[in-house]
């Protein structure tokens, strides 16, 4: 990897000449730069013995880990170059110049020995005879467990599938969880495999590693604060998708930094003075930010390039972090800033630990520039991440290490057990890197980070995910609201719970984060199941019944070879899930016996209990057009308000009844205000059985005089509708105040049996009951 010299320059392994490059991220780089030094370094190490062509990187791993490590060094070397043979690249280059210069990445990153070696032995397992056993004997457990890590992702690397991709990412994510560094080693081959990109012949096949490198790489090493790696991958891999607009841009930045319209050098040395005479002792650099950094802003932003005026970023790095602050209030002092482009990840760190105060004033020249302020331990982590630990440690087992910067790895394997396959843990890890973040507080004051548009549901999972199963309201910033209310920077939740409670299925609409997702969807596939279990077992046990056959587990135990079963309860499932029919069961674990002919009780007997089964299925009929019960809920709907289809309902949960619908509007709700776990979020699905009819209230006064009744009746046929009770609950001299219920489909029906009341002579007023 190349690394910036006292001159501007790029000092390179090898002996390698290279032209004044910067780096991403320091300066005006374009990624055709970066691919053609890659393929001349590439070039000239194929010249040359492997030993020689990794002397200096040998050189600087020792500078910092010490020469007790060169003989390791030097024996994977070795190794490397033995095993990996007359093996060549899709360039024709030899292939141990590929983990050589994977090694010299991790090198510029001064990771521990063990992962330089990992670097170097990366793909020996899985490309040439090498075995586990010889790594173990060789290296030690250390870096055998490494290059297993590794090498269980590269054999499906480049896999087209997207099942086998989603599959390679999960073992990513488990190998990772395990140790760290295979990601890093992860990202160091990815980060060389996109720099010689063009050694791929199929154009498709290209793209789909960039498309991958930019979905699923750059994110995870934004996620370990890998920034330098992250904006290489993400030049790379952009430069590959949409060539044209690296071309377009790439050429404007080349002209800024051939013209100086940047004026980088003027503004450094303004800012070091203001802040000098300020009695604060600061560093400041200037960089033009990548191509596509550009790009998305121009995107974002909506805005053509020469409109874009933060395209040159400025870092003050101070000695201490007492003086960030007050560097802050000397440039808000001198310039005007810029509103609302103020953030300050000092207080509230990113997730990945990142910390820095970043500002927008209106600069020297009255240029708009953007500032970032922080400490040189800081600048440290920014730069390096999680690999700055082996700057200074041995050992990455330490507090920090495994502390907030990487809980986002638990949160990804606690995705990982909710997900139901490969491609559901990768759609939700996608969903987990990509959103922006608010931050929000439990009432003890514990920070909980959640993506933008999160939920008070969100909240409850990410407190815990059994919180979020028992969660049934939140109080935030101390007052009850609903569990869809979107959180905003700065909000107190407090979950309320309760035992009885349990998920809703439309939670999974409302939430946003992945693992409240793979929570709720974990959650739902096992109350299925257990659904599935019973009705299946139930299913069985009739069809053996009514065929004159016993019952008799053991022998269902001797059939599951048959389906690739491991127990009852998975046969179970497949038989209430209709994938095994009960008759194909029966057959297996009989298929000698003939049942005898049925008597005339038992054939009758058989006819009643499909008539009481074609009865459960009719009353059960209406409760299935809602959404938020759970499968086998008891359900019935109030007698007070009557609640139809297309209106704004709610349950109630009620001990020994189940859950009970009610409007949101009826008045009989005002008892359940102290109790809000009771509370279940209800809707109505989009597409209801045309034939499911529920009964609606009404209050009508009529005339009293012959035939007032009979129209009132006349009225409500011919608004296709039946009257299932009528009482007249007040007589005078010339009216009937009268209550009755009719069967309407939903609000629309109602409105039209309403409407050909109204319409009646007889009829003086008439209104829906509600309560």
């Amino acid at each position: 990897m190349f690394t910036l010299t006292s001159e501007g320059g790029v000092s390179s392994p090898s002996g390698v000449s290279a032209a004044p490059l910067p780096l991403p991220g320091t300066g005006v780089v374009l990624p055709t730069e970066l691919v053609a030094e890659a393929r001349r370094r590439e070039q000239h190490a194929a010249t040359m013995e492997p030993t020689a062509a990794a002397r200096e990187m040998m050189d600087r791993v020792c500078g910092y880990a010490g020469e007790s490590s060169r003989p390791r060094l030097e024996e994977a070397v070795r190794s490397c170059a033995h095993f990996h043979g007359e093996q060549k690249r899709g360039s024709g280059a030899p292939y141990w110049t590929h983990p050589l210069a994977v090694a010299e990445i991790l090198a510029d990153l001064k990771l521990d020995v063990d992962s330089i070696v990992t670097a170097l032995l990366h793909d020996v397992v899985e490309d040439t005879a090498a075995t586990d056993a010889q790594i173990r004997e060789s290296f030690g457990e250390s870096v055998a467990q490494l290059v297993n890590g590794v090498t269980k992702l590269g054999r499906i690397e480049l896999a087209t599938q997207e099942s086998e991709d989603a599959e390679n990412f999960r073992k990513l994510m488990l190998a990772m969880s395990d140790d760290i560094r295979v990601l890093l080693v992860k990202l160091g081959d990815r980060m060389h495999n996109m720099r010689t990109l063009p050694g791929i012949s199929s154009a498709d096949r290209r793209r789909a590693l960039a498309i991958e490198t930019m979905e699923v790489y750059a994110p995870l090493a934004e996620r370990i604060g890998l920034n330098r790696i992250r904006t290489e991958l993400e030049e790379l891999s952009f430069a590959e998708i949409q060539p044209e607009a690296v071309a377009s841009l790439g050429g404007r930045l080349a002209a800024m930094r051939e013209s100086g319209q940047t004026q980088v050098g003027r503004i450094i040395r303004e800012l070091e003075d203001v802040l000098q005479d300020a009695g604060i002792r600061a560093q400041v650099n200037g960089r033009v930010k990548g191509i596509y950094s550009i790009w998305r802003k121009m995107r974002h932003r909506a805005i053509p390039f020469e409109e874009l005026a933060d395209i040159v970023a400025f870092r003050v790095i101070v000695d201490d972090s007492a003086d960030c602050y007050p560097a802050l209030g000397v440039l808000h002092g001198r310039y005007p800033i810029v509103p609302d482009r103020f953030k300050d990840y000092i207080s509230l760190p990113k997730s990945n630990g990142y910390q820095s105060i970043h500002t927008q004033i209106i600069g020297p020249s009255r240029r708009r520039v953007e500032v970032q302020i922080r400490d040189r331990k800081m600048h440290e982590y920014a730069e390096f991440g999680v690999a700055a630990h082996w700057r200074y440690k041995d050992s990455p087992a330490d507090g920090d290490y495994t502390g907030r910067r990487l809980a986002w790895v638990r949160d990804f394997l606690e995705i990982l057990e909710e997900a139901q396959s490969p491609e559901e843990f990768l759609e939700h890890t996608k969903m987990e890197m990509y959103q922006d973040r608010v931050f929000c507080f439990t009432p003890r004051g514990k920070l909980i980070i959640l993506p933008r548009g999160a939920c008070a549901v969100d909240f409850a999972y990410a407190i815990h995910s059994e919180v979020g199963h028992r969660c049934t309201g939140a109080r935030i910033n101390g007052r009850l609201m609903p569990l869809r209310t979107l959180l905003v920077n700065g909000d107190q939740v407090e979950v309320l719970q309760s035992r009885e409670a349990q998920p809703s299925p439309d939670w999974e609409n409302l939430v946003v984060t992945a693992k409240a997702r793979g929570a709720i969807r974990r959650y739902m596939r096992q109350a299925r199941r257990g659904e599935f279990v019973r009705l299946g077992r139930a299913l069985l046990e009739r069809s053996f019944r009514q065929r004159g056959y016993a019952f008799n587990e053991a022998a269902l135990e001797a059939v599951l070879g048959r389906w690739s079963l491991s127990d009852l309860d998975d046969l179970y499932a497949q038989v209430g899930e209709d994938r095994i029919s009960p008759q194909m069961v029966r057959g297996a674990a009989y298929p000698e016996e003939r049942p005898p002919a049925a008597t005339a009780a038992e054939k009758v007997t058989a006819a009643v209990s499909r008539g009481r089964e074609r009865e459960r299925a009719r009353e059960e009929r209406s409760p299935l057009a809602l959404r938020g019960l759970m499968p086998g809920m008891a359900v019935h709907f109030a007698r007070c308000c009557h609640p139809i289809p297309n209106d704004r309902i709610v349950g109630i949960i009620v001990t020994g009844r189940g859950v009970t619908v009610h409007t949101l509007d009826c008045e009989n709700l005002s008892a359940y205000h102290e109790t809000p776990e009771r509370w279940v979020e209800l809707s109505w699905r989009d597409e209801i059985d045309a034939d499911t009819v529920l009964a609606s209230r009404l209050r009508v006064t009529v005339l009293n005089r012959p035939g007032g009744l009979g129209s009132l009746c006349t009225a409500i046929g011919g608004g296709q509708s039946n009257i299932l009770n009528l009482k007249i609950t007040g007589r005078s001299r010339d009216f009937f105040d009268v209550t009755v219920d009719v069967e309407v489909r939903d609000t629309d029906h109602l409105d039209a049996v309403i409407a050909a009341l109204r319409g009646n002579a007889d009829v003086c007023s008439v209104s829906r009951a509600r309560g």
